[in-house]
């Protein structure tokens, strides 16, 4: 019987004294609750999304972020998956909880200029003289963005504030911006406010929270999440339609069966292109099979797979 687990996504901006303690804190409360995922932790505060085997474990954990940050609220945006989304827990400290390139550029308020996912409905359904941008990398809009939006195709996010410089929207024009959870558009409404845009507004809480609001609405197709899960679709649940390509990573949903070790899998419409890629399971299987097509390997038990 495969395991079930209950996954949350939260961030908070918070000056953190000692990010190295945090860490330990949150090593400690991992482990007591059954608790992996991945929390990013710095003086500006963290981001993170976790996953526990139980509603109780995760509410224990929320529970003891909220005392460890001396909150008493936070927006987590919660969902449940069949697919184990991380292997373990792990706590990276960084100089910035989202990276933009720009750590001197943090909120200093809860809300800065944020729309509801029924204020950003009534904007795209009622309006028309905006601009409204994907603030994500490009492999994360190929499977779902929100209809009419703009694609920046960025490998990146530190690329963003460039692709707003040399497209040069009217400053006083109406600009909308989202993300998956939110994190991206607090530090990229504050880039977008340094370089004179007055009326630019984010989707609060993000995609995440617009799909438990609204599915299949205004966003098509699925969200890309940064876990094993690789998207969420419409109602939240673990994407059926793609698995992450072995070979770069990006959402994949070409079949292959792997010529050296018979693995089932997918690949990116990309890789499928290049031919030492697109009958391999894994960067391992396609150099090997590449020096030696005439042998076999094991066959591989993929991030996303169990094995039976």
């Amino acid at each position: 019987m495969r395991a079930h687990y209950f996954i949350s996504t939260f961030y908070k901006f918070k000056h953190v004294a000692n990010p190295e303690q945090l860490k330990l804190s949150l090593e400690e409360l991992a482990a007591k609750t059954q608790t992996i995922g991945l929390i990013i932790v710095g003086h500006e505060g963290l981001n993170a999304t976790v996953a526990s085997p139980t509603v109780d474990n995760l509410n224990e954990f929320k529970a003891g972020v909220l005392q460890l940050l001396d909150l008493t609220d936070l927006m987590f945006k919660d969902s449940e998956a069949d697919v184990m989304p991380f292997r373990r827990f792990k706590v990276k400290i960084r100089n910035e909880i989202v990276t933009l390139g720009t750590p001197e550029l943090a909120p200093d308020t809860e809300k800065n200029h944020h729309l509801s996912p029924s204020e950003w409905n009534n904007v795209l359904k009622n309006e028309k003289d905006y601009v409204m941008i994907d603030t994500r990398n490009w492999y994360e809009t190929k499977i779902g963005t929100f209809k009419g939006a703009v694609n920046p195709k960025t490998d990146q996010f530190t690329e963003f504030p460039k692709f707003m410089e040399k497209n040069n929207f009217a400053k006083d024009k109406k600009v909308l911006i989202f993300c998956t959870g939110g994190i991206r558009c607090e530090k990229g409404i504050l880039e977008l406010q340094r370089q004179g845009y007055d009326e630019v507004y984010q989707l609060e809480g993000g995609i995440l929270n617009y799909l438990k609001e609204y599915p299949n609405d205004q966003f098509e197709g699925e969200c890309f999440v940064f876990d094993h899960r690789v998207a969420v679709d419409q109602n939240l649940a673990a994407t059926e339609k793609y698995k992450l390509c072995p070979h770069c990573g990006q959402p994949a949903d070409t079949p292959v069966e792997c010529k050296r070790c018979d693995t089932h899998t997918a690949i990116c419409e990309d890789c499928a292109t290049l031919t030492w890629k697109q009958d391999t399971c894994s960067k391992n299987c396609a150099y090997q099979y590449e020096l030696h097509p005439d042998r076999k390997g094991e066959r591989q038990i993929l991030p996303y797979q169990s094995e039976d």
